[in-house]
């Protein structure tokens, strides 16, 4: 799913585009349920939640799959799940940070660490990574949406940190705590976001060359094909040479 991973080097390719397809409804579905379970089922008065909708409509989700989801929220014994989080150290000792939703959290460790040690990384306890990292909002607008100048005015004005434009996005930069009024604001000009969330964004990246690149990428492949795992986080990025 959109944001789920930061790294910059090859995309995993599998091939298998209707597998791939079901396997991010799914995870698209399970963040709109706890969305709508934590706050309000509305969609207007519940930040999260619109965040959520707004990520699976451009993932293009059937709406009758976000309207079974939210639906689902109110059935307390289906939609009992945990946010968690993992961090470690993968392939070649470089830090990762693993986010799950998942209603079954001895599963869902057992699996990531079975990962982890099969590309020859180990998970570590809460901190033993993430101090690599900072939590910081993000909100992904495509370039179609607005210019590069205005784009960085609106920013400003609406108390962001930071404003990226890149080939084919806007990426805003805020406070994490700040995120939704930020937003909010750039709502009153931009109605369609690519994604609104909270990121770990490395403190000092490790670059790494090609050879070293498709088994990281493999590794994080195999923490996307695990239906628990929303989100991955990694310092790495591939070395231009």
């Amino acid at each position: 799913m959109a944001g789920h991973s930061h790294w910059a080097g090859i995309k995993h390719k599998k091939g298998r585009a209707d597998e791939q397809r079901a396997r991010t409804f799914s995870k698209l579905s399970k963040e709109i349920t706890v969305a709508a379970k934590l706050g309000s089922p509305e969609i207007d008065s519940n930040p999260r939640l619109r965040a959520a909708v707004q990520l699976a409509k451009k993932s293009n989700m059937p709406k009758s799959n976000i309207e079974r989801a939210i639906k689902k929220s109110q059935m307390s014994a289906e939609s009992n799940y945990e946010n968690l989080r993992y961090e470690g150290f993968g392939p070649f000792k470089i830090a990762f940070i693993v986010e799950a939703l998942t209603d079954n959290k001895n599963r869902t460790a057992s699996s990531i660490r079975t990962i982890f040690q099969k590309y020859g990384g180990n998970l570590g306890t809460q901190g033993s990574a993430s101090h690599n990292f900072e939590q910081v909002g993000v909100i992904k607008i495509d370039k179609k949406e607005i210019l590069d100048e205005e784009i960085f005015e609106l920013a400003i004005e609406s108390g962001a940190e930071e404003c990226i434009s890149k080939e084919k996005l806007h990426e805003i930069h805020c406070k994490k705590n700040e995120i939704y009024n930020v937003k909010k604001k750039i709502e009153s000009k931009i109605q369609n976001f690519i994604s609104t969330e909270i990121e770990w964004k490395p403190l000092n990246e490790v670059e790494v060359g090609i050879d070293k690149a498709e088994i990281i990428d493999e590794f994080l492949g195999a923490l996307e094909d695990d239906d628990d795992v929303q989100r991955v986080y990694t310092n790495s990025i591939l070395r231009n040479n």
